[in-house]
């Protein structure tokens, strides 16, 4: 890129500082949970007709989805009142076409009580932005909308197309992204937006869901010793789940995840067993998830995880006449990558150095993303780069720093004009 051109652009977020904040607040001033995005829509689709971008809204229909590889069946999600929103900017032509994807939706903020403010707040102190949604992942949508519309304003021209997409259900499904590829959107390269720490990564991991449920002998208290107590042999699950993570631990390896332990965590989450103080539980439902690295294959996973769980039952003599049923949420389980050295990736470390003076940290995402989509069934490679922090991601009191999102910013503005003007 010619350096005059990228240090007018960098110059160009700068003075738009206020400008890029007060966008963010009003993102996450607006209540964004999964199931209720379309409010958020009509801001953003509002938002990309004033910076002059064409807009395309449609609601997510399940029945076409079906039809595509990737899709699982899901229950009870109604997508009616909630569409995805897509803004195209043209390029003059004989330029590549790149896309950047973010989700609009967040998890529950509750319990808000625990919040130090109203997680709506939106507020600005210290140097860091607040709310629900602040880090996942409205500063990225944040970021890459004020990039574009800062591209616009200083009357660059693109040969290339560019597309920004802001899709639901993120959270639970991912069906947003999903449907978006359904319409027809793709590009030569993508840039995902998802929280990163600022870090460029070719690669997310997967996150599949299980529960196990154990059978054991009811009984009166009085009577215990004719009981066997489920909770006394769902804790013994619970320890095999914990040794199968020091297994895949030690053994699973990745260039991009040196330090695997944040890629494959495998424990339970939720011991449900009982219903009443004075009568053995004969019931337990044991739930929890476990990281996949990129490159696993689900249903080995899957498969292994089982064999793991029936070894440790023939230790115990009600559990092998008794196995537990063991059953997988499938959705999201996939990870994807891109080789690091793929020309999205080197684009998006060259954007990075150009503001910041320094290499960017080259990782793997520590958890999952829609580029599982974008990648395996969009034609789409793409990298996941953004200001949000893995730490503040789903958390109480959430923030994201001022500092990463104007980084964030001046690196994607500089990463699609050199993308689209080639």
């Amino acid at each position: 890129m010619n350096p005059e051109i990228a240090n007018r652009i960098i110059k160009a977020v700068e003075s738009d500082q206020n400008e890029i904040i007060h966008f963010l607040s009003r993102l996450v001033q607006i209540d964004s949970e999964t199931g209720n995005e379309g409010k958020i829509q009509e801001f953003i689709a509002a938002t990309l007709t004033e910076v002059g971008l064409e807009t395309d809204q449609w609601e997510v229909d399940l029945q076409k989805l079906a039809k595509l590889p990737g899709y699982l069946p899901v229950n009870d999600n109604d997508f009616h009142g909630r569409p995805n929103v897509a803004g195209i900017l043209r390029g003059t032509g004989g330029g590549k076409s790149l896309l950047l994807n973010g989700h609009v939706d967040t998890i529950t903020p509750e319990p808000e009580y625990e919040w130090k403010f109203s997680p709506f707040s939106g507020r600005v102190i210290e140097g860091k932005v607040y709310g629900r949604g602040a880090s996942d992942m409205k500063s990225g949508l944040a970021a890459m909308t004020m990039a574009v519309k800062i591209l616009k304003d200083m009357g660059l021209k693109l040969k290339g197309d560019l597309i920004l997409e802001y899709v639901v259900d993120e959270e639970v499904t991912g069906y947003g992204t999903l449907s978006a590829i359904e319409r027809g959107y793709h590009a030569d390269a993508g840039i995902c937006c998802e929280t990163s720490d600022l870090a460029v990564q070719p690669a997310c991991i997967g996150r599949l869901w299980f529960t196990v449920e154990v059978r054991g002998k009811s009984s009166s208290i009085s009577n215990r010793w004719e009981s066997v107590s489920a909770i006394e042999k769902g804790m013994k699950i619970v320890q095999a789940v914990e040794d199968l993570e020091k297994i895949r631990i030690a053994d699973l390896k990745h260039p991009l995840y040196p330090d695997n332990r944040g890629a494959l965590p495998c424990a339970v989450c939720m011991f449900n067993a009982g219903t009443f103080p004075s009568a053995t539980p004969d019931r337990a439902v044991l739930k929890g998830s476990m990281g996949l690295l990129p490159d696993e294959d689900v249903k080995t996973v899957k498969d292994n995880f089982v064999k793991h769980v029936h070894h440790l039952c023939q230790t115990d003599p009600w559990l092998r006449n008794n196995p537990p049923a063991i059953t997988f949420k499938d959705l999201g389980a996939d990870g994807a990558e891109i080789p690091a050295n793929s020309p999205i990736v080197t684009a998006m470390k060259h954007a990075f150095q150009a503001v910041t003076g320094t290499e960017p940290a080259v990782s793997g995402r520590r958890g999952g993303s829609d580029t599982r989509y974008l990648i395996k069934y969009g034609h789409t490679p793409t990298v996941i780069f953004g200001p949000g922090t893995t730490d503040q991601m789903h958390a109480t009191n959430e923030f994201v720093p001022v500092a990463n999102l104007m980084i964030a910013t001046k690196a994607l503005a500089l990463a699609i004009y050199d993308w689209c003007s080639c």
